[in-house]
Order: C-alpha cells, then structure tokens, then sequence
C-alpha cells in the first residue's frame, strides 16, 4: 500500500472508533434521567431574560474591566522587566512570579476578605475588588507576553530609531511598542478568554440579584430549582462569549502572527 491510502485507511479506522463509541455511549446512557436533569425545558426558559440582561452583562463587565486593567498593570511591569535598572527588573520578576504562582480562587479571597481584616474601615465596592482581582490574576500572564512581544520586534528597528535621534523612551512607545502590540494581539486574546472563566470566581464574594454574574445565578438558579438545567444554560452562555473571541484569535494570529507581519 502506498502512504496515501496507509493515510486513509488510518484514518478511516480512527472515525469508526469514533462512530462505535459514540453508538455505544448513546446506547447505554440514560436518556430520560439525563434530560430530566440537565434538559429541563421550562427551567431553562424561566432564567430569561435575567440571564442575558443581568449575569451575562455582568461577566463581560467584569471581565473588559479587569482585562483593561490588567493589560495597564502588564505593560508597566513588562517595560519594568526589560529595564536596565536592576532592581526594576527584580520588582518585576517577583510581582510575577507571585501572581503567576497564586491560584485566582486566592487572590479573590485576599481581595474579598482579606483587605477589610488588615484595613478596618476600608471598604471598596465589589466592582472595583473585582476588577482588581482580575487584573491581578492577569497582568502576570500579560505582562510575560508584553514582554515576548517587544523582544520580537527586529533590534534594527530601535537602532534606526535612535540614529534618528529618539530618545530610548520616545523610540519604544513610538516604535516598538506598536509593532509588538501587533504580534501579541492572539495571545492576548487568549488571554481575555481565560479571563472571562476566571471571572465566575467572582461569585464566592456574595453578590445582590443585580450584582450576579453567570456562575453566581447559575449556583442560585440550581438550589432554588434542584435541578442542574442551568448548569447547561450558563455552559451556553459563556460558549457565547469565548467562541467568538476563540475565532477572533485564530483570525489574528493568521494575520499578525509573526514578528515580520509587525513590520511590514
């Protein structure tokens, strides 16, 4: 046999594995149980509009707030990294490993609980924890790329630059950083889908009716309807956000994929 039909014959066997379990897992599940625990027609419809309206907006809320912050926090220890200043480059190191090393669940913890022990009286709204929270978790993971991104940018380009008589700081915010923006654009993409997980985290901070975000009213929804329906709902909900931007990244790194399609 020649290595093409090898090929097909390879893959031909793969697709009927595939085809006999998928017969066998249809045949042995339990379908009545199953859509009567996940499939409940009129659970699912009672959680409109409020899941569109009221979690749905809130998680992207939380999560462009926290990205946008994130992305602040990351740039800065980015260029902190790369600094010839010793100690900036120390502080940064530390800042991330640290919040690459913490779980998210503790930094919500920390920021949820932790600032009102150590600072009596300092209350901050349950927006502006989260967005901080967020941004923490993310800025260590943003700030690596940032970092990837700008020593993906040819030397040349700073050489030509400072030949012309840019300062080091005007050359990197006028000519780097733009090219290096381009180049990290897919990773940071992916960066804001894992964000919008991160944000369900959200819910151990206890939060009003209109104050939910998807996994808070989807815990409140499966206690008060003893049915685990809105599991799927809120599953749907967040396949809603992150599909598209998984797309969007693979739109973008098809295009600026590459430190050659930064400077072009």
């Amino acid at each position: 046999m020649s290595k093409r039909q090898k090929a097909k014959l390879s893959r031909g066997i793969q697709y009927a594995v595939l085809v006999v379990i998928a017969i066998i897992i249809a045949l042995v599940a339990d379908w009545p149980t199953l859509i009567d625990t996940f499939g409940r027609f009129d659970i699912a419809v009672g959680m409109f509009p409020d899941v569109i309206t009221g979690a749905l907006k809130n998680t992207v809320v939380f999560t462009v707030l926290g990205f946008a912050l994130g992305l602040a926090i990351a740039l800065v220890v980015a260029l902190m990294r790369l600094s010839s200043v010793g100690v900036y480059r120390w502080l940064a190191t530390i800042y991330i490993e640290f919040f690459r090393g913490l779980p998210a669940l503790v930094v919500f913890l920390v920021m949820g609980f932790g600032l009102p022990v150590a600072f009596p009286g300092f209350i901050l709204p349950q927006l502006v924890i989260i967005m901080i929270a967020l941004g923490l978790v993310s800025s260590a993971y943003m700030a690596e790329t940032i970092r990837a991104g700008i020593q993906a940018v040819p030397k040349g380009q700073i050489e030509a630059a400072r030949s012309l008589g840019m300062s080091s700081s005007r050359a990197m915010f006028t000519i780097v950083l733009p090219q290096a923006m381009r180049i990290i654009l897919p990773p940071l993409t992916n960066e804001l889908i894992l964000l919008t997980k991160d944000s369900s985290l959200a819910y151990i901070l206890g939060s009003s009716v209109d104050g939910r975000e998807l996994a808070a009213l989807g815990r409140a929804e499966i206690v008060n309807s003893a049915n685990l329906t809105p599991f799927i709902v809120i599953a749907l909900c967040y396949l809603i956000i992150t599909v598209p931007l998984s797309y969007l990244s693979r739109v973008l790194e098809k295009k600026y994929g590459s430190a050659d399609s930064g400077v072009k």
